[in-house]
């Protein structure tokens, strides 16, 4: 897949769609796509005959995602929130990272992201539990984060949404002295650990697929 640039956790990415066979000519929806790195890899991979809807809540994203996607005629930029998300055509992959622990109700977004999903298809979420992260031994936090642990609670997020879970499990990226993990750490927090050891918070990935709503009448 596309290389995620500097993305310490691009492995469980790359994990859950080779675990879906994604290929050309798949819809997808990147929500809470930021600057587009996700959305581009998505768009190398389903190809100028598939579809990557790049959903952010803040209209600045747009921009973002024009610049990166400039050679992908296949992504199109949408302002618009997790809990209104609404698009022209069903996707056969709904996907978001480090979005719910944002919103004010993760599991809103995520019966959202099944709605907008056809039967059949994908919900892929990741998401974090940030206390469980450590530098120097000493937990992390995120205050500004209105559910940080939220990666705790998502495979039953996922279920009350109406998922049915194909896969879970969660990664934590791990590192000592100069390298990428601390170089993402120094970025999310602006304090470089220096020789501290890091454990990054664990990233929890739910893979889910949508039923038939009419299979159970």
């Amino acid at each position: 897949m596309h290389p995620l640039r500097d993305d310490v956790y691009r492995r469980p990415l790359a994990t859950a769609l080779e675990r879906l066979g994604i290929g050309p000519g798949w819809r997808c929806v990147d929500v809470g796509a930021g600057g587009g790195d996700v959305s581009v890899a998505l768009a190398e991979i389903v190809g100028h005959a598939g579809r990557v809807y790049s959903v952010d809540s803040d209209p600045r994203a747009r921009d973002e995602v024009a610049a990166a996607a400039a050679a992908f005629s296949q992504v199109i930029a949408i302002t618009q929130a997790g809990e209104d998300l609404l698009l022209p055509e069903p996707v056969d992959l709904a996907f978001c990272r480090f979005l719910l622990l944002h919103v004010i109700d993760p599991g809103v977004v995520l019966k959202r992201m099944c709605r907008a999903t056809r039967p059949g298809g994908w919900v892929v979420a990741q998401e974090p539990i940030t206390s469980a992260g450590r530098v120097g031994g000493l937990p992390l936090s995120m205050p500004d984060a209105l559910h940080p642990d939220v990666g705790a609670i998502l495979p039953a997020l996922a279920r009350d949404a109406g998922l049915e879970i194909v896969d879970a499990w969660a990664e934590a990226p791990a590192g000592v002295g100069e390298g990428p993990v601390a170089s993402y750490l120094a970025s999310l927090t602006g304090v470089h650990p220096g020789n501290d050891p890091v454990v990054l918070p664990p990233l929890v990935t739910v893979v889910g697929r949508v039923g038939d709503p009419s299979a159970g009448r």
